[in-house]
């Protein structure tokens, strides 16, 4: 059976990769956007959030309108619905955000107003630099001319340059609001955290914890000892070790990312009817 977070298909319209395989009226390559801005991806047209995509995340529109669209983000392969206005044609993009949020300013002064937010991951295109800032262009959406505007350029790197700890760009995110499906500095939940963590480092990572359980790593043997860097997950969780005795994760206890006591943490999700812990996975 397919998995609806990873099936380019609905009622209506299927990804010519699936011809064949599924049942659909019509069949099409899609159409490639750039998100602009940041964005929930929507399980239906008015349904629940699934998962948030971030500036310069491609998407794949197969069927929808001026309003509301049906495709899939590229990053991680996840399907959904997404508002039209916030997706504008593909740039070349030519660095990363390597903070957990940043901002845009209409000129090269930390003094003027902010004019756009950019979070952990999120890719832009520098079109020149100036002292200590970068110039990005952002594409035109149907809601917005093209803008431009000035980031710091120490919260930059070139896109194809990665960070080599997971661990220290979870770090980051202490203290950033639980959101449920998050992806952002503004608000993040478990398995947006690793996958933040992970993509920060060049290593692909899926978007749900189930999914990131059943993809990353390997199992460690059984009284073996944890590492920086490890994954724990639950059902419907993960969390990442920092090392000998404490994690760092997104949760809906403390509606936050904070470190824990990992044997604590172990003993107080199984109390609360979440199970025990269901593997453990090296990088």
């Amino acid at each position: 059976m397919m998995d609806r977070r990873l099936t380019p298909a609905n009622e209506n319209v299927a990804h010519e990769s699936l011809r064949g395989k599924v049942n659909a009226q019509r069949f099409t390559e899609g159409t490639l956007k750039q998100v602009v801005g940041d964005s929930f991806l929507l399980d239906a047209p008015s349904g629940n959030r699934d998962r948030q995509v971030l500036s310069g995340d491609q998407f794949n529109i197969l069927d929808g309108d001026d309003h509301m669209v049906f495709g899939q983000s590229l990053k991680d392969g996840y399907v959904g619905y997404l508002e039209a206005w916030g997706l504008g044609d593909p740039q070349t993009l030519t660095h990363r955000v390597t903070h957990r949020t940043t901002h845009m300013y209409p000129e090269p002064n930390f003094k003027s107003p902010h004019n756009s937010v950019f979070h952990m991951n999120s890719q832009v295109q520098v079109v020149a630099t100036e002292g200590k800032w970068a110039e990005v262009k952002l594409p035109k959406t149907p809601m917005s001319a093209p803008k431009h505007g000035y980031i710091p350029m120490p919260h930059l790197c070139p896109i194809d340059e990665y960070s080599s700890d997971p661990v220290t760009i979870a770090e980051q995110f202490l203290d950033t609001p639980y959101v449920w499906a998050g992806n952002s500095g503004f608000g993040i939940d478990c398995s947006g955290l690793v996958q933040a963590a992970l993509l920060a480092c060049g290593i692909g990572c899926p978007a749900d914890s189930d999914l990131q359980e059943a993809a990353l790593g390997q199992e460690i043997p059984e009284g073996a000892p944890l590492q920086r860097g490890d994954l724990l997950f639950w059902k419907g969780h993960v969390a990442m070790v920092v090392d000998d005795t404490r994690m760092i994760h997104a949760n809906a206890h403390d509606m936050s990312v904070v470190y824990e006591d990992m044997a604590s943490a172990i003993t107080r999700i199984e109390a609360q009817g979440d199970g025990p812990v269901t593997s453990r996975k090296r990088l």
